[in-house]
């Protein structure tokens, strides 16, 4: 009986080590946004942390999606805007961020985007996270 319990114990610790290492992953963009929550949780689901390994060029992205909207695939051409949106941040676009996310909010009424809020103040903070964690 207790070989049980210990199997028990293990894996509540094995969790909370799971639980640990999974916040420690976006501790950098927490710290360069300090007491910004807004800006932080705008970029959460927002900006890649590598956008260099995205394979597709933002302009591939934006005619993928506008192929999916004009199919009246809703789901794919949202996927494929908030692609474009995140490839915009990276390169500080504020104006095609803007026209991206807005497109998948027009798509997806019930989705919202916060980074449409404020992008000028995200990207600024999404700039300073590529240019300290992106070194060539």
């Amino acid at each position: 009986m207790l070989g049980l319990l210990d199997i028990f114990r293990k894996k509540k610790k094995e969790k909370e080590k799971a639980d640990v290492e999974s916040t420690q992953v976006m501790t950098e963009l927490e710290k360069l946004c300090g007491n910004d929550r807004e800006t932080y949780e705008a970029l959460l689901n927002t900006m890649f942390l590598d956008p260099r390994k995205i394979e597709v060029s933002m302009k591939e992205a934006v005619k993928n999606a506008k192929k999916f909207e004009k199919a009246k695939d809703s789901l794919r051409a949202k996927i494929w805007y908030e692609i474009a949106g995140g490839l915009a941040i990276y390169e500080g676009n504020v104006k095609k961020v803007t026209e991206f996310f807005s497109k998948c909010e027009k798509i997806s009424p019930g989705t919202k985007y916060l980074i449409l809020k404020n992008p000028e103040t995200a990207i600024v903070k999404a700039q300073e996270y590529y240019q300290k964690h992106l070194k060539a």
